[in-house]
């Protein structure tokens, strides 16, 4: 059976994906901080689709912690078939007002981790000579928002990041590609002020933590073979 791999995996896009790709015939492995009702409503709805759910208590930001979690995946029969990192927090403020707890929490997870918890996969994937990486990053990273340098930084580093590896991988039948969402109505953009962001959307609506992870399905599916080092956008027109 194939395996897919959430790292972030238990809330908001990181469920849709676990629960997408269940849908899809994987086996869910799916990383939370702490396992709660997040994780146990990720385990619902993967089951319901008629996939085991596996949780996997992980905080990215622990290089060795993080990859003793993930030793039993890293190769032989435990190696998932696709990877997709979702871990991300933001801590917005203006650039002039940041201090340097707000700068640090944020590379350390969205990207740090993102080294921290798929560079232990590679030598597997090698050897094996296939399987896919697929990066959350954001339109922040592509266009750069006023109020995230920390977040644009970090997003906009992913970017950089899947591209220089699909390139480094890509002969030996390995895919990386990112999907970068807009305004996805989800915890994170919960207070922004729609009045002031929805005329800067053209479809004039945010977009769904599901329409996030059919994006991710589709990278992760037999129609994207000959797809790699791409930035998938998923934003209603904010970035074109």
């Amino acid at each position: 059976m194939s395996t897919a791999l959430i790292i972030g995996g238990c809330k908001g896009i990181g469920r849709a994906i676990s629960h997408r790709l269940a849908k899809d015939g994987f086996d869910i492995i799916a990383t939370c901080r702490v396992p709660g009702p997040d994780s146990e409503s990720t385990r619902q709805l993967v089951e319901a689709a008629g996939r085991p759910f596996t949780t996997l208590p992980l905080d990215t930001t622990r290089a060795e912690a993080a990859k003793e979690a993930l030793q039993p995946f890293l190769d032989g029969d435990g190696l998932p078939e696709v990877i997709v990192y979702n871990a991300g927090i933001a801590r917005d403020a203006l650039f002039a007002f940041m201090d340097k707890e707000e700068w640090s929490a944020v590379i350390d997870t969205n990207l740090n981790g993102f080294f921290n918890t798929v560079q232990p996969f590679l030598f597997g994937l090698l050897a094996r000579r296939r399987g896919r990486i697929i990066v959350i990053s954001s339109a922040s990273g592509q266009t750069g928002q006023a109020g995230q340098v920390n977040y644009s930084s970090s997003k906009a580093a992913l970017i950089g990041a899947v591209k220089a590896l699909a390139r480094e991988v890509g002969k030996k039948g390995i895919l990386v590609n990112a999907v970068a969402p807009g305004v996805i109505d989800s915890d994170m953009t919960k207070d922004l002020p729609r009045e002031h962001v929805l005329p800067l959307i053209p479809l004039r609506r945010y977009g769904t933590p599901d329409e996030v992870a059919a994006a991710v399905s589709f990278l992760a599916g037999p129609d994207a073979m000959y797809i790699t080092g791409q930035v998938l956008a998923v934003n209603g027109g904010l970035v074109i």
